[in-house]
């Protein structure tokens, strides 16, 4: 096991990779984040991830959702997830779960991280309350046009820091899918591996007028 971790055994050591084996994660939405972060933590060495999503493949995902390839239209994006995961590296078990979020709360599976890779804030708020209820901290990414954003979310609320609203989502770029669901899963990494990482602050990401990438935070304020 190892060998094939050399690189990362390089950066923490084997009994932090152990460690990883151990580690149970959910990711809800499989389509742009989701396969992203499925490739990023896939191969990783986190012990169980599951992989949240009812919807399938359709043509127009494929240019931005690096899991799929063409052949692929009409088949469950979290399938396809899982076996990929699985194909990449011998060390993880994954999981597909061909339903949506509250379905999959309702079967009562522990883990020790949520992240967020869907589309839409009702689903967000629903992760949100969940993770509430079980006091489970949970990743936040987002991404529209050529921005995005990330935050860890633990004290805070999305709740409360977002207005949540049903809207239409605007194009995007492939390139900031991967980013933002880079950034996701080095945070990710950073708390499986007891490293230390900056909660409930959002960082904002957006190219502007000149083409200059600016980055902002803000800290969320705790829940009520």
């Amino acid at each position: 096991m190892m060998q094939y971790f050399h690189r990362q055994v390089q950066l923490w050591g084997e009994e932090t990779q152990r460690s990883l084996q151990s580690k149970k994660i959910a990711i809800v939405g499989a389509g742009g984040l989701g396969s992203s972060l499925a490739f990023a933590l896939g191969a990783s060495g986190i012990g169980e991830i599951h992989m949240i999503d009812f919807d399938e493949v359709s043509l127009h995902n494929i240019h931005r959702q690096i899991a799929f390839t063409m052949g692929d239209e009409g088949k469950n994006k979290a399938v396809i997830n899982a076996a990929t995961i699985e194909a990449r590296c011998p060390f993880a078990k994954a999981i597909a779960h061909e339903c949506d979020f509250i379905t999959w709360t309702k079967k009562n599976i522990q883990v020790d991280l949520i992240i967020d890779a869907t589309d839409n804030l009702p689903t967000r708020g629903d992760i949100n309350t969940y993770a509430k209820s079980v006091n489970m901290p949970w990743l936040y990414g987002s991404v529209e046009a050529f921005h995005g954003q990330v935050c860890f979310i633990d004290k805070s609320s999305f709740n409360d820091a977002f207005k949540i609203v049903t809207k239409t989502p605007a194009g995007i770029a492939a390139p900031i899918v991967m980013h933002i669901a880079s950034l996701q899963a080095n945070l990710a990494l950073r708390f499986l591996t007891g490293m230390s990482v900056k909660k409930d602050m959002l960082y904002y990401l957006f190219f502007n007028e000149d083409g200059e990438m600016v980055t902002q935070k803000f800290g969320l304020p705790k829940a009520d």
